[in-house]
């Protein structure tokens, strides 16, 4: 959920370790530190409170020639944003940056009488922890660190120094990323590969359980019981400019309208429009594996989640002996919930390294269950977990706002359903219209972004005022309508919610006044009609109605945006560019940080 960059080697340290944080800001966070070290063990511990501009201008005046260091984004777990909760934590002569949560810190804490606390932070603990060992003797740092956290329960991603060893760093990993950048006569550490882009596109994964002694020129990982494993370079993918603006005002405004070009990655390969046939072949399963699911989970958290619930709508249409069962990962890995033969649990996260994600994965997997990952981030730990796979290739997103990955993530689960069909035999005639609006989705998109986005802008600067919304959809206009409530209160601060149209009489009805508006998704079909009275209802009590819709329908609202499409099918996607766009236009117009909005972190790896 935070961010940390290492550097060993030639260069400036200070220099690759503020513009790797700067790189990672997108994670959200509300303070930063660094810490390097010299060849004669002096080392330099520079933290500030709020954003990177406030660490880079101490760095300025604290300029040193380090070549070892390690760096940080702090999101508040333990202890409010101040300096001394910032990381990196000092105890004796170590440095420790740290990401996760260490659940037993209060126990050990009682037992480092002899380190004077500083901070309210578990990492603290933890850094006291390793130093303790580190003092007992003639023992190594990558001894201590692993010592240390043989008495942790929790998760970490840790980077470690010494300033009795100017040579080396110490990272580790259980349930939090790590990625080491190999590089010539440098080794970069950070918990996202797009701080290394640029600087090389050779990296180590670290799994978890694994800790590695790295140098300028050596990587050496081990398991925590110190067995060395033989490490695989891959590949970083990432290129310079996807990581950076193009020319946009914000991340969130370029992650949206790259929706045409990065659906066709998805698509790439895998669709056949004039045959109407689908292929994936990442997820691994036979033809008669295939023809024998009968129950699918769809695990997610946050926009995932939605995405999952709006695809389950459609696929309902045409997998009539398939139970679909969107979940939320931080409720269902709890439960106790009996999973049938014959299922298969798809596994959805953008950044491959959603802790309740990846924890109701394994808890799944222990009960023999087939799992499928419908991730974007290549090389992540969901990713290499998965029994099968197929990655979104949505291309990276730096907003803390999830856009285009939605969009991928449904159109990914789609296809994953259609594969399933084809193979039991279902009327390729029911299929095709799907197939074909899918073929055509991007093209589609492109479209509608251009005609309605300066419309966006005009409605935003109407509502902007507003502290409160309700969003209204049916059917599969229902987690449209969750999504886009959740697009508008993690970027604009409005108090937003989302019900089914048809609920609205059993409860919400009571809060409509003049706070607040409501947005009602109403698409032509079958509940035309029934959403229309949703609408009358909201008006009879002086309602101020934003309707989203693909028709003409005659009830004085206060304001309409029309898409012009003949999509009948995936018209709840494009309803959703609407809502990106909607809460994007909102949160610019109240002065909002837009890709970086308060209390939120891109990559949630803690519970």
């Amino acid at each position: 959920m935070c961010g940390i960059v290492g550097y060993v080697g030639e260069k400036d340290a200070q220099e690759f370790l503020l513009q790797g944080l700067k790189r990672l800001e997108y994670r959200g966070y509300d303070s930063a530190g660094i810490a390097t070290l010299n060849q004669e063990k002096q080392p330099t511990l520079l933290r500030a409170v709020g954003k990177i501009k406030n660490l880079e201008e101490k760095i300025k005046n604290h300029r040193t020639s380090d070549h070892l260091g390690i760096g940080h984004t702090r999101w508040a777990t333990h202890g409010n944003p101040t300096e001394n909760n910032a990381h990196p934590h000092q105890a004796g002569s170590i440095f420790l940056v740290h990401n996760g949560i260490i659940e037993n810190y209060q126990d050990l804490k009682k037992q480092l009488t002899s380190h004077k606390f500083q901070s309210d932070t578990d990492t603290e603990v933890l850094a006291a922890l390793i130093d303790s060992f580190y003092q007992a003797g003639s023992i190594s740092l990558e001894d201590a660190v692993t010592q240390a956290l043989k008495l942790v329960k929790g998760t970490f991603g840790i980077a470690v120094l010494s300033v009795l060893d100017p040579k080396h760093l110490v990272v580790a990993r259980s349930g939090s990323p790590l990625v080491i950048g190999v590089g010539d006569q440098e080794t970069l550490i950070a918990s996202d590969a797009s701080a290394l882009v640029g600087h090389t596109k050779k990296a180590i994964y670290l799994n978890d359980g694994e800790i590695a002694l790295v140098s300028k020129d050596h990587i050496e990982v081990k398991t925590l019981d110190l067995q060395p494993v033989s490490a695989q370079v891959e590949e970083i993918l990432t290129d310079l400019s996807a990581i950076q603006k193009g020319g946009y005002d914000h991340f969130l405004l370029k992650e949206i309208m790259e929706q045409p070009t990065s659906l066709k990655e998805t698509l790439r390969g895998r669709i056949n429009q004039s045959e109407h046939f689908v292929h994936l072949g990442g997820p691994g399963l036979t033809p008669k594996e295939l023809k024998s699911i009968h129950h699918l989970i769809m695990v997610g958290c946050g926009t995932a989640y939605y995405a999952a619930q709006t695809a389950a709508y459609l696929l309902e249409q045409f997998l009539p002996d398939v139970t679909i069962e969107p979940v939320i990962a931080s409720e269902y890995r709890y439960r106790q919930a009996y999973i049938p033969d014959h299922s298969v649990a798809l596994i959805i996260s953008q950044s491959g390294e959603t802790a309740d994600t990846l924890a109701c994965l394994r808890e799944i997997k222990g009960q023999g269950i087939k799992t499928i990952g419908i991730v974007n981030a290549i090389g992540s730990t969901i990713a290499r977990e998965v029994d099968g796979g197929t990655y979104v290739h949505a291309g990276p997103e730096i907003s803390v706002a999830s856009t285009k990955a939605f969009t991928s993530q449904v159109t990914a689960l789609l296809m994953f359903g259609l594969t399933i069909a084809e193979v039991k035999g279902v009327n390729s005639r029911l299929l095709a219209p799907i197939i074909e609006e899918i073929a055509q989705l991007p093209d589609e998109i492109a479209r509608i972004l251009q005609s309605v986005n300066p419309l966006m802008s005009n409605l935003a600067h109407q509502y902007k005022d507003y502290q409160h919304a309700i969003y209204l959809g049916r059917d599969v206009n229902y987690p449209i309508a969750l999504e886009g409530a959740l697009k508008l209160k993690e970027i604009s601060y409005i108090d937003a919610n989302a019900y089914p149209t048809g609920e609205l009489k059993h409860g919400p009805i009571a809060l409509i006044d003049d706070r607040f508006f409501e947005v009602v998704i109403l698409q032509s079909g079958f509940l035309f009609q029934k959403s229309l009275s949703g609408i009358q209802e909201v008006l009879a009590r002086g309602g101020h109605v934003v309707v989203f819709t693909d028709t003409d329908f005659d009830l004085p609202v206060e304001s309409v945006i029309k898409i012009d499409t003949n999509f009948t099918i995936l018209t709840p996607i494009l309803f959703n560019l609407l809502n990106q766009l909607f809460a994007y236009h909102m949160a610019v117009a109240k002065g909002n940080n837009v890709d970086q909005p308060r209390n939120l972190a891109k990559s949630v790896t803690v519970e």
